[in-house]
């Protein structure tokens, strides 16, 4: 990408991102990748509605990363959002269903960009069919958009944020959550446990697995280092020795340099809070030319099959280990071994990790609009908090006070045969 100063790139970034500074209270100058800091009392005026619109119809978006090696999960996200209301005929009383996935990244990034995010956020509000809007899928990405929303009373429904302070008081910075309420009401939910609870079950089945020197890394980013912060207070507390954390270039070429380094310290394991498009597959590829034989470990951000694909197959054989916020599709039961056949039967294909739950925030977001029973913003927002012991596919589920859903299945894989294959169940 480049850098001048009037390029129509820096036109559209600056515009919007000057937008975004209007309207959110506390994201300043923090940038994309770390939690907002606050400015002040968030406001609570909120931004009306605006009139016209289809009395008969209910428009659902969604907000996730189309463009880029993300792709092949969102799509089957995307499909999960799409099984949900086909299931229901398209229809919620008398209300018409209408449904359209929307891309959050940039072909200059590669992946989700704060001024599309921000964009979509305030395209959804002036459109007064949209009722509900589904995402984002990296955490970093919320923050942008978490406020516009709010202001604005319309749902949000997330199938993979995970960054614990999005909803967590005394968790994140200390202005978290309330920077992402400016009306002071919860509009945001999700679906997936939280990083408090992944990065601790990562370092108790490290811990099992008997790794007692960890070389700790991180991309940087909300959701990346924010996870292996939480792995780090959990081996702390293990007794488990650490190196770093240490940040990295997620957009550097290579990392054989760091490889050698950590070669040097002889560690049991490699930690990487980070994603497949922070550059998860190069570190493991380089650490396997570097000669590390030490078990590598990743969170949820890397269970797509774009991260097999990044490391090569063969440098990530059998002692690659990931944790996830659920059981991947495969190993359902009940409702969730309904979905995943269905899933099959209509795509013809495997679904990847989130599908899931790209399914289950469709299916959350009909259940509100049932609940709420009119075609109102506030009315949605608020019915999607009252679901209680939800039929869903781990089980029966709620959403808490905070917006988050009350079941905590975690689940650890590994990578054999070139495919991820479950583990065990992590955290019980």
């Amino acid at each position: 990408m480049q850098s001048k100063a009037h390029s129509p790139l820096f036109v559209r970034h600056a515009i919007v991102l000057g937008v975004l500074a209007a309207v959110i209270v506390g994201c300043g100058g923090s940038g994309p990748s770390t939690p907002s800091e606050s400015s002040g009392t968030p406001s609570t005026a909120a931004t009306p509605t605006p009139k016209g619109g289809d009395p008969n119809v209910i428009k659902i978006v969604s907000s996730l990363p189309q463009t880029g090696s993300a792709n092949s999960q969102i799509m089957t996200i995307v499909n999960g959002i799409k099984l949900a209301i086909d299931e229901v005929g398209g229809k919620v009383g008398d209300f018409t269903i209408k449904y359209e996935p929307w891309d959050d990244a940039s072909p200059e990034r590669g992946q989700w960009d704060s001024a599309v995010e921000t964009a979509n956020a305030h395209k959804a509000v002036a459109d007064p069919d949209i009722m509900v809007y589904i995402g984002t899928f990296n955490s970093g990405a919320a923050k942008f958009s978490m406020p516009i929303l709010n202001q604005a009373s319309l749902l949000m429904i997330s199938p993979a944020n995970t960054w614990p302070g999005l909803t967590k008081p005394g968790i994140g910075e200390a202005n978290e959550p309330a920077t992402y309420r400016p009306s002071g009401k919860v509009t945001y939910y999700r679906v997936v446990p939280t990083d408090e609870l992944q990065g601790t079950v990562a370092a108790q089945w490290a811990n099992e697995m008997g790794c007692k020197r960890v070389y700790l890394l991180h991309d940087r980013e909300l959701y990346g280092k924010g996870v292996a912060t939480m792995f780090e207070k959990a081996a702390k507390e293990l007794g488990m020795e650490l190196e770093g954390p240490e940040g990295i270039d997620p957009k550097a070429a290579n990392y054989r340099s760091l490889a050698t380094k950590i070669k040097q310290t002889n560690p049991d394991l490699v930690y990487f809070g980070g994603t497949t498009q922070t550059n998860a597959g190069q570190i493991a590829k380089d650490l396997r030319a570097a000669g590390v034989t030490a078990k590598f470990m990743v969170p949820d951000g890397c269970f797509e099959d774009a991260f097999i694909q990044a490391a090569g197959a063969e440098n990530v054989e059998g002692n690659t280990f990931i944790t996830f916020g659920g059981l991947p599709a495969d190993k359902l039961t009940g409702k969730g071994a309904e979905y995943y056949e269905n899933y099959k039967k209509k795509y013809n294909s495997e679904p990847q990790a989130y599908s899931a739950y790209g399914y289950e925030c469709g299916r959350a977001a009909l259940e509100a609009i049932r609940i709420a029973g009119k075609k109102d913003r506030a009315a949605i927002a608020e019915a999607c908090g009252k679901i209680k012991d939800f039929d869903g596919l781990l089980g029966k589920w709620s959403f808490d006070e905070n917006g988050d859903i009350t079941m905590k299945t975690l689940s650890g894989n590994i990578v054999k045969n070139g495919k991820f294959e479950f583990a065990k169940i992590l955290g019980q």
